[in-house]
């Protein structure tokens, strides 16, 4: 399957601000059934836009624009073909967990079995695992597609319910999220069972026929496992799904800290609101008309806007983008 994805993010503040330097993960990943054909990064105002791969295999773009501004558009075109994944069986064989051991003490899963910033143990973590039985039990499969619509029926898909940096308790606590947050409540779940687990930072293609949860107009997240026999397992506990064909992947990481779609800072006393827009199309649907870089544009239906205010205490301002 090919896609044509659109990806734009604007930053808008109410007093000029200065120095800006951002770094961004958009680029679709290139690895065994996925290809980014094509990728484009506009930046306005204009700034030349430089790149390089982490130790993930991530691509990176990062620019600074040096002059004052109200504004910063970032738009990111890509052309992307997704190939069909293997089937996975229904199950393994409960000896698998102790191959899983053998595989995590021989291989260097390290990062995506120690806690980090976003995924880590707390009391009502412990709670919601002992309420889920999350044990190991069965085989390893099984365990994480039981735990995967668990995780479904618990929670509430909740935009706005959360913040870009809350932790886990948040979700836990009222029981309610977005995808960011049910990725990392069950890769803190998962990784207390000893299962290496990555957050993954994409796309989702939503179709009617799906009846997806998660907020289409946004960026997507969920998490990978690593188990005996299948490899690195996809799974989606925001829409009960194994990552299959539809999910797109941008980036790897512990977590939403390693991968975030922007990450940048400016200097100056603003306020600030961000918006953000995606689409997600087959590539033989007409394509998607590109929308001049003006200041005045006028911005499309399924716009997701989030306020932020910049203390007068702190000139250095973060900027980022919740996946939803």
């Amino acid at each position: 399957m090919h896609y044509n994805i659109r990806h734009s993010t604007r930053f808008r503040y109410s007093a000029p601000v200065s120095e800006s330097t951002m770094e961004v993960r958009m680029q679709p990943r290139n690895e065994a059934v996925q290809r980014c054909l094509s990728f484009q990064l506009t930046v306005s105002p204009k700034s030349r836009v430089m790149a390089y791969q982490d130790f993930l295999g991530n691509t990176v773009h990062h620019f600074s624009v040096p002059a004052a501004h109200k504004e910063l558009l970032i738009v990111a075109e890509a052309l992307v073909e997704v190939l069909p994944k293997d089937r996975l069986p229904e199950r393994l064989d409960p000896s698998d967990w102790d191959e899983l051991d053998r595989m995590t003490t021989i291989g260097d899963y390290w990062e995506t079995l120690a806690e980090s910033h976003f995924a880590k143990p707390s009391k009502l973590l412990l709670e919601l695992a002992a309420s889920f039985d999350a044990v190991r039990r069965d085989d390893p499969l099984s365990l994480v597609r039981e735990l995967n619509t668990a995780m479904y029926h618990a929670f509430d898909y909740s935009p706005e319910s959360t913040q870009v940096d809350s932790p886990i308790d948040v979700a836990l606590q009222a029981r309610q999220g977005v995808c960011q947050d049910f990725a990392h409540v069950m890769i803190a779940l998962l990784r207390m069972l000893r299962i290496p687990t990555r957050y993954v930072s994409g796309y989702l293609h939503h179709r009617r026929q799906d009846n997806d949860r998660s907020t289409e107009g946004a960026s997507h997240a969920w998490l990978e496992a690593l188990l005996p026999q299948v490899g690195w397992v996809g799974l989606d506990p925001t829409n009960n799904l194994l990552a299959e064909e539809r999910h797109i992947r941008t980036a790897i990481g512990r977590d939403y800290a390693d991968v975030s779609p922007t990450r940048g800072v400016f200097k100056g006393d603003a306020d600030t609101k961000l918006s953000v827009n995606v689409r997600v199309t087959p590539a033989d649907a007409p394509p998607v008309e590109a929308m001049p870089l003006a200041q005045n544009e006028a911005w499309p239906a399924g716009e997701a806007e989030t306020d932020h205010h910049s203390s007068r205490d702190h000139l250095l301002q973060q900027q980022q983008q919740q996946q939803q």
